[in-house]
């Protein structure tokens, strides 16, 4: 079995690398390299290498596990394949030219990130990784991190603390201007980014970062799931090579950045990106239409009892509630994106979605829930609230994901496991109310890190949360998605 070491194992089929690697050198670093990252901004950058050559290579840093062992025995390379049904792409993406682990101490990280070499920083670290409250993006006083990096700034164990020790050493040093790019899925994730670091900053970095530090915020798009061992089988199969770091996702691809950089900035638009004045109407259109409806399907998808992501959008009933959702609910709530058509963007999504050769498991869309909840769900419930407009579908939705957590608890028997940072204090709920849907909704809706407390205290939002949770945690779960969809007051 030939293992990938170097583009001198790939078969002459296997697309690779249009530039001259070896003259490849460190311009920037990504902080999280996993399987998002590479199939996204790092296939963004290969072309951007291959349209325009420059000093742009990728130093991977990884803050937590998974580790990037195979990653670096790989040198940097891995295959990047897409699929859509029996159609498959394959290609070798060739930007990566160092790992560097600094799972142990922050010390690996801050080298790089502080090198006079590195002009931009991408991140993918997942909503939690901003140490922040998704209800009111500022950060979170709680977090046991963010309380460790204000007593022991030297030696930072998270996200912000990593990059604010790093600028600190910029500043004291070379003093070279940074610009640092979110791509994680949170509504102003620059702006999010900017707070969290500025935190934990003193006056003299604060005022450092005014001129020297630059957070765009940015909108991204591609369906990539976890890599399975299967995966890595299939990938050997077809390329006729071992790959351990492969990765896999759908053909679709988009990438929406502010036009906000300080120094020198990476040509993505040459690679298809778009640099726009304002990302907002961008993300709010993801965030709102496919990934609420990934949300959605996939704690539904749990409830009816199906696996993947996509066979919760084959099941009619899902389907159709989940279009009537978004198109009646959630869309009526957004501004303008201009050139795209609403309709016609949604039943793109769902089509995406229904891709059998993407095989997202629900359980892995609903991991951190809570996280994603205020952008995907709750944010057009409360704008609908405030113009006096029903959430009768919504709310179902919204429920869902506390019925998932729900279930998930001692007193309703551990029928999964699950992964969100508030799952335990959703369990406590749970211990405390029993069956009343009307008492665990009450006690879901005071974790003031995810809801808005003057939103949870309204009846017109409570009222059809316990009706709709009532009728989830019942033995047929489907009956008020089935009930939901004959609503017609969605207006």
């Amino acid at each position: 079995m030939t293992r990938l070491r170097s583009l001198a194992d790939l078969p002459p089929t296997v697309r690779r690398p249009a530039y001259d690697r070896a003259r490849l050198r460190v311009g920037m670093a990504h902080l999280g390299v996993g399987a998002f990252h590479r199939c996204h901004q790092a296939e963004f950058t290969d072309d951007m290498l291959e349209a325009r050559f420059g000093r742009w290579g990728i130093a991977g840093i990884a803050l937590r596990p998974p580790a990037p062992d195979a990653l670096a025995a790989q040198h940097g390379l891995y295959t990047r394949v897409l699929r859509d049904g029996g159609q498959s792409d394959a290609r070798v993406i060739g930007c990566h030219l160092r790992s560097v682990d600094s799972r142990a101490s922050a010390g690996p990280a801050l080298a790089v990130l502080a090198a006079a070499d590195v002009d931009v920083v991408t991140l993918t670290v997942t909503e939690k990784g901003y140490c922040h409250r998704p209800a009111d993006g500022a950060p979170d006083e709680a977090n046991p991190d963010l309380a460790h990096d204000r007593a022991h700034p030297t030696a930072p164990r998270s996200v912000p603390g990593v990059l604010a020790r790093a600028l600190e050493l910029r500043r004291r040093t070379h003093g070279r201007p940074i610009t640092l790019v979110s791509c994680d899925n949170i509504p102003g994730n620059g702006a999010i980014l900017a707070r969290a670091v500025g935190a934990l900053a003193g006056p003299r970095l604060a005022d450092w970062m005014a001129t020297n530090a630059a957070f765009p915020s940015t909108m991204v798009d591609r369906i990539v799931p976890a890599t399975t061992a299967a995966d890595l089988d299939a990938i050997e199969a077809t390329c006729g090579y071992r790959d351990e770091a492969a990765v896999g996702g759908e053909p679709f691809r988009q990438w929406v950045i502010e036009r906000r950089f300080a120094g020198r900035a990476p040509p993505w638009d040459l690679a298809g990106a778009e640099l726009v004045d304002d990302v907002t109407p961008h993300e709010r259109l993801k965030m709102r239409v496919l990934n609420a409806a990934q949300t959605t399907l996939a704690s539904l998808g749990v409830l009816a009892g199906h696996e993947h992501t996509f066979d919760a959008v084959a099941d009619p009933a899902l389907a159709a509630f989940t279009r009537a959702m978004l198109a009646t609910e959630s869309i009526p709530t957004l501004a303008p994106v201009p050139g795209t058509d609403p309709a016609a963007y949604l039943d793109r999504s769902l089509a995406r979605i229904a891709n059998t050769a993407v095989r997202h498991r629900c359980h892995q869309i609903a991991t951190d829930g809570s996280q994603k909840l205020p952008q995907r769900l709750v944010g057009p419930a409360a704008d609908r609230l405030r113009t006096g407009r029903p959430i009768a579908r919504l709310a179902v939705a919204i429920a869902a994901w506390m019925a998932y957590l729900v279930r998930a608890s001692d007193r309703f028997g551990r029928q999964w496991p699950v992964e969100d940072p508030e799952a335990a204090r959703v369990a406590a709920v749970a211990g405390r109310a029993g069956d009343d849907p009307a008492g665990l909704v009450a006690g879901i809706l005071a974790l003031d890190t995810v809801f808005d407390p003057a939103l949870a205290v309204r009846e017109d939002f409570r009222a059809p949360l316990a009706a709709a949770l009532r009728g989830l945690l019942s033995a047929d779960p489907t009956a008020v998605v089935r009930a939901a969809l004959q609503d017609r007051e969605t207006a």
